[in-house]
């Protein structure tokens, strides 16, 4: 049987297998915009049949593990699918998702997916999809679309995969300057959803590996990013953001006509047994200042003390300072807080 590789006019590819009752064209998986993946076979959603094999196929990968990650899965959305195939496929994901939850209630659903298209999965029945967008704006290190990004519904919040890197994106300590890498890491990983973290990204490898390799170049790894990981994972383990509740915060300006205001970003948590932490960051290239507005209102007539996570920095503040005006912030350039919130005057805020 002879094998040889062709490519049509949009892009597609393919392999043509000459066989005894003429040509088999069997196409790479693809999407609309980029020609095919020459390691990937793509099969027919709109084949019932071949439905109802993947839903098997689905149940017996339940039966050996937690949870599984769906490669590119907005392509199997029915819109996508005759976008890119000319044929209107079923609906799947709900079909399937839901064949797998009545044996195993617990597994878990991650999409990878792109073109603004992660609500109508999680809506599909997906626990997690990737955030990309989030990944976009920090890269581009504009504070407020980030900001405005923290604006959406609670629900998708907690479905969002957050990550810095992963196999399809350059590694972080290469993306980002080593400043910019520390406020990007503090923003992704204490905000909510699921925190996805990509092997070699704690040490500081620069080098993308190809999925495809088995092995890679060594790598020195960078002692002080080690030490930031740690101590942030450290507050990512915390119950206060593990289990608590999360809230974006309003940040003000320091004064009239101080605009550096527009570069802070700043959420609280509020945990188990009244618990609470502050995360504020100053995401812009030049120092800023802001009132960052504590949003508990049992703070009135105590004394809060705040003790940074990331530093040894310690400050006591009258609680009504912190609700009105707000916390006083004067940070550097990428500069950062994550506060523990202790009553030092009666209260139960973080007392431990």
């Amino acid at each position: 049987m002879g094998v040889r590789v062709v490519t049509s006019g949009i892009g597609f590819s393919s392999l043509e297998r000459n066989q005894g009752d003429g040509p088999r064209i069997v196409a790479y998986g693809r999407d609309p915009y980029f020609p095919g993946w020459p390691d990937t076979l793509q099969l027919n959603y709109a084949e019932p049949k071949l439905q109802d094999a993947l839903v098997s196929e689905l149940l017996r990968i339940a039966e050996q593990c937690d949870g599984v990650r769906c490669d590119m899965a907005m392509l199997v959305l029915p819109d996508v699918f005759e976008r890119t195939w000319g044929r209107r496929p079923p609906e799947f994901w709900p079909r399937a998702i839901a064949a797998v939850r009545e044996h195993h209630p617990a597994f878990l659903f991650m999409a990878e997916v792109y073109w603004d298209l992660e609500w109508v999965l999680q809506q599909h029945g997906f626990d997690y999809t990737y955030d990309k967008r989030l990944y976009d704006r920090l890269r581009d290190q504009r504070a407020r679309p980030v900001r405005e990004h923290f604006l959406a519904t609670p629900e998708f919040q907690r479905k969002s995969a957050r990550f810095l890197e992963n196999h399809d994106e350059p590694r972080a300590a290469a993306t980002f300057d080593a400043h910019v890498h520390r406020a990007a890491a503090a923003l992704t990983f204490l905000c909510p959803g699921l925190r996805f973290i990509h092997q070699g990204q704690l040490e500081g490898k620069r080098k993308r590996i190809p999925v495809h390799l088995a092995r890679a170049p060594v790598e020195p790894p960078d002692p002080a990013l080690q030490e930031f990981y740690a101590a942030l994972l450290g507050c990512m383990a915390d119950p206060t953001v593990r289990d608590g509740e999360w809230r974006l915060v309003e940040c003000r300006p320091a004064w009239d006509g101080n605009w550096t205001w527009d570069g802070f970003i700043a959420f609280s948590w509020e945990g188990p047994n009244n618990r609470r932490m502050l995360v504020a960051v100053n995401y812009q290239p030049n120092r800023g200042q802001c009132y960052v507005r504590v949003p508990f209102e049992d703070l009135f007539g105590e004394t809060v003390r705040l003790k940074d996570r990331l530093s040894s920095a310690a400050y006591d503040r009258p609680g009504h300072d912190l609700a009105v005006p707000g916390l006083y912030l004067d940070l550097p350039a990428w500069g950062y807080h994550v506060f523990d919130m202790e009553m030092r005057e009666g209260g139960t805020c973080g007392q431990r």
